[in-house]
């Protein structure tokens, strides 16, 4: 499935959060969305989504505006993982959360067949033993896969993930990662995915689309965006980027403009900063 965003701008009464925003997602490709706190990742993803209403612009699904696409038609096409942080859900056990994805395609009875499909699901993400507790008895980052694995068996054709991987330790966000990875290979479906983590994004993600105050700084494959120019540009922090043989490029953050400055500035001419920095 093909999406295209063109000139989206949305509002919070006279603050413009996106402005004019176009991108497209291409078939069977995992596109990372990065940038600051503040400049617009979850709210593209909600606009997407439907979840918010953009001012302008058009966002196509298939050639079909989203503005034509009834909630339920929408849900069977596009799975949606929010954050979450230790948040209170409706009373519900984990197997029953998860089989809530399959409502789009069956209404609202399920068969031995898609209880099945849940399972499996839930050993793919690896919390087959959380099947029968509480969600609201998880900590945040179980949650969180609870969440991604009730995307999973919705079976969409777009994936949007907004930082699922906010709430997990090193070896989860690892795991998360790749089981998510796979499924845009082996389903042939789309994902894209809000992640604060540079190194996360050069490594798993196909293209990348950086933003800063709500525009699009930058757009490309992870080796053209993430330099250290544009992460100096868009976050404001000195780093190195390591690119070996043609494999993703490893961001290592070395210290924040703003110290860098402040420490220079009690030593040094402010001449002296820029030719430091620059």
């Amino acid at each position: 499935m093909n999406l295209i965003v063109k000139d989206l701008e949305f509002c919070y009464t006279s603050r413009t959060i996106l402005n004019k925003i176009s991108l497209e997602l291409r078939p069977c490709e995992m596109l990372g969305v990065i940038g600051p706190n503040g400049s617009g990742k979850s709210t593209l993803i909600q606009c997407i989504d439907g979840l918010l209403k953009p001012k302008t612009g058009s966002i196509l699904l298939d050639g079909n505006d989203l503005k034509n696409i009834s909630r339920k038609e929408m849900a069977k096409m596009v799975g949606y993982v929010p954050q979450t942080t230790s948040r209170s859900f409706f009373p519900s056990t984990v197997l029953d959360t998860v089989l809530m994805g399959r409502r789009p395609h069956l209404g609202w009875r399920s068969s031995n067949k898609d209880v099945r499909n849940v399972i499996a699901v839930l050993k793919l993400i690896g919390i087959e033993d959380l099947a029968m507790r509480d969600i609201n008895e998880l900590s945040g980052g179980q949650q969180q896969k609870v969440l991604i694995a009730r995307a999973i068996a919705q079976d969409p054709s777009i994936l949007l993930l907004d930082e699922p991987t906010s709430n997990l330790d090193i070896k989860h966000q690892l795991e998360v990662i790749e089981i998510i990875r796979e499924k845009v290979m082996e389903r042939n479906i789309s994902a894209i995915m809000a992640v604060h983590d540079l190194n996360l994004a050069a490594k798993y993600t196909d293209r990348i689309v950086m933003m800063k105050d709500g525009k699009i700084f930058a757009a490309g494959t992870p080796d053209k965006v993430l330099t250290p120019e544009n992460i100096r540009s868009v976050y404001g922090v000195v780093a190195e980027v390591i690119n070996n043989n043609g494999s993703s490029p490893h961001i290592i953050p070395v210290r924040s403009l703003r110290r860098l400055g402040q420490s220079l500035s009690d030593n040094t001419h402010p001449a002296t900063i820029t030719s430091v920095i620059s």
